[in-house]
């Protein structure tokens, strides 16, 4: 009878990162490459003796950079007898350099505080950057108190698309996956490398670049519909991607508008001059900076005779649609 070998448990990132900064740590003369793949935790249980590690390999590089955008001050060693060759550099990390200045401590729970909020955002748009920080606290071995931290909230979201694109941010791979716009019968797939996931608006948007093209993209959570898949790794361009996303859906809010008149009084009028980009052009009129018309126009259609909208005549007449389906729906 052939036996089948079961695939290794996925170690989250956090985790292979914190047990790479304490075995660095734990070393004076370093360790070279392969001690690392075959004994530290998130690397070992993928390690094969004798095989292609070149994947296991290229994720090592991958989290080195991410350990110094830390400020962990990661040393490497050239080997003496043989500078420069990649398989005999050592790697550690200097405790003397790596310690806290001893002006700066944490009480307990203020330490607590901080891996709250970091655990708060595990499934947020500060999903890497808030892991990362919590692994540095760990490896400085700050305390926290314990029974607190077994009531950590959670931000929750409801696009099930989320997870799987924040998986293929941290792990640097493709994705493939169908998106429907608003106007279109059918979903059309798309292949893509997933850049940075924002929220903007409150909605969730992706940042990503078309595999063939290479043109830049911005995907609206809502409108991907099934399932999100994988694929291969994918060199991902340098830069600060979300703040770069958060520029572009800037500059787009800022050349799309709209001027509404409001109802004095009414829940429209309240609501939409607490906007951040409203803008009072008058006597009940209002301009609105959006980033995607038909988003705008399923909100104020929910306002009913409570808003007029002026301009542009793109969006009013899918105001007047949307209302006049409803009207149809109810008889």
């Amino acid at each position: 009878m052939t036996s089948v070998s079961t695939p290794p448990a996925r170690v989250p990132v956090e985790e292979r990162l914190f047990s790479l900064v304490l075995a660095l740590l734990a070393t004076d003369v370093g360790l070279m490459k392969n001690d690392i793949l075959k004994t530290v935790h998130g690397y070992s249980q993928k390690y094969r003796d004798g095989h292609d590690n070149a994947n296991l390999e290229r994720q090592f590089e991958r989290d080195k950079e991410d350990i110094r955008e830390l400020g962990v001050p990661l040393e490497t060693i050239d080997s003496p007898s043989d500078p420069g060759n990649n398989q005999l550099k050592r790697y550690r990390i200097p405790r003397g350099r790596y310690e806290l200045p001893e002006d700066i401590t944490f009480t307990p729970e203020e330490s607590t505080l901080l891996t709250l909020a970091a655990r708060v955002w595990r499934e947020g748009s500060l999903s890497a950057e808030s892991r990362r920080a919590l692994t540095k606290l760990r490896s400085l071995g700050a305390a926290t108190t314990e029974p607190v931290i077994g009531f950590a909230p959670r931000v929750r979201l409801g696009d099930l698309a989320f997870e799987p694109l924040t998986a293929a941010i941290d792990r640097g791979v493709s994705v493939r996956f169908d998106y429907l716009k608003p106007g279109e019968h059918a979903a059309r797939t798309r292949a893509v490398l997933p850049l940075a996931l924002v929220n903007y608006e409150g909605r969730w948007h992706l940042s990503a670049r078309e595999l063939d093209s290479g043109t830049p993209k911005m995907f609206l959570l809502r409108r991907i519909v099934g399932k999100v898949t994988s694929g291969q790794p994918v060199d991902i361009p340098p830069g600060d991607h979300v703040a770069e996303a958060v520029a572009r859906l800037d500059a787009l809010a800022t050349t799309q508008f709209a001027d509404v008149e409001v109802v004095p009084g009414s829940d429209a009028a309240l609501r939409l001059a607490r906007r951040t980009t409203a803008e009072d052009i008058g006597p009940n009129r209002l301009r609105l900076h959006f980033v995607d018309r038909a988003i705008l126009a399923d909100e104020l259609s929910g306002f009913g005779p409570e808003v007029l909208v002026l301009s542009p005549p793109e969006l009013r007449e899918a105001v007047r649609e949307r209302l006049e389906r409803t009207a149809e729906l109810h008889g």
